[in-house]
């Protein structure tokens, strides 16, 4: 596989394999380690990417192999105005030496960061760029691994409404920042806005389970055992006319990941809620009442 020095925005895998951290990383040991993990839409160069949640999963968390699953970094966002805070040069380089000490990073470009496709087929310090993956599973399962904007029809046909689309989008997620800076005035944890609307909005409903299943039915024609996906914001795994369909959500909204035990087994971080119970253990909740 070739192996490419430099990207576009000028990043350069050397630089962030070795460079400085603002936020010092938790020792590997000190870990928890999982066969697999998928993350998608974190959405770097953009205000609404959650990125102080994300360090510390990537500081609680190990893998064999990491997938990438799309919209990494946002360049639809990055071309209208560019903001890279320190915070996001600190999530590349935690990828990045992961990538350097000899872990497995597979980085699957979704819509918002297609500039990289280009690059397909290349390596980017250690990190393989793919149009879509194959994984086995600890217990002999084929599952394929795709962004899924693919399968979304606003994008397909008309793209402009997916662009116009993106701006509702962003300025939903100011309202949620702006909510979520209050809520942690009065110490109260982390929660969205936008994904509790997208759960009552019945369009949004109908939306989300008609992709499940139009993805789930092109997996199954390529005759593998399941599919993993990102692009919808929405965290889910769930079995669709015998395919296994697992969605690993975002980084903005739901603060989610997808995990491989090694023993095949999935399961779903929901990332917030691991950080509620390290603050506050069951043990103390139980002595405190």
């Amino acid at each position: 596989m070739a192996t490419v020095t430099r990207l576009p925005f000028g990043l350069d895998p050397a630089e962030f394999a070795s460079s400085h951290l603002a936020v010092p990383e938790k020792p590997v040991g000190e870990r928890t380690r999982y066969r697999t993990i998928w993350i998608s839409d974190v959405h770097l160069g953009t205000r609404g990417c959650n990125a102080e949640m994300l360090i510390d999963f990537l500081d609680h968390v190990d893998s064999d192999t990491l997938y990438l699953v799309g919209d990494i970094i946002d360049g639809w966002r990055l071309k209208k105005k560019f903001y890279w805070p320190q915070t996001h040069n600190d999530i590349v380089r935690r990828v990045m030496k992961r990538a350097k000490r000899g872990d497995r990073i597979v980085y699957v470009p979704g819509n918002h960061d297609e500039m990289f496709r280009q690059f397909t087929g290349l390596n980017f310090g250690g990190v393989e760029i793919r149009r879509h993956a194959i994984h086995e599973t600890a217990d002999g399962r084929r599952l394929l691994v795709i962004h899924g904007d693919e399968f979304d029809a606003v994008m397909l046909s008309q793209r402009w409404l997916a662009h116009l689309g993106d701006a509702a989008y962003e300025a939903t997620m100011a309202l949620n920042r702006m909510m979520n800076h209050v809520r942690r005035w009065f110490g109260l944890p982390y929660w969205s806005l936008s994904k509790y609307a997208k759960s009552k909005v019945k369009n949004a409903v109908a939306f989300i389970t008609r992709f499940e299943e139009v993805v789930a039915k092109a997996a199954g024609a390529r005759g593998v055992d399941g599919v993993v996906a990102g692009h919808i914001h929405a965290a889910d795994m769930r079995m669709i006319h015998g395919v296994s369909y697992y969605n690993d959500g975002d980084w903005v909204e739901g603060c989610t990941a997808l995990v491989e035990h090694f023993d095949g087994r999935m399961e779903i971080l929901h990332w917030a809620e691991v950080m509620k119970e390290r603050e506050n253990p069951p043990q103390a909740r139980l002595a405190a009442a």
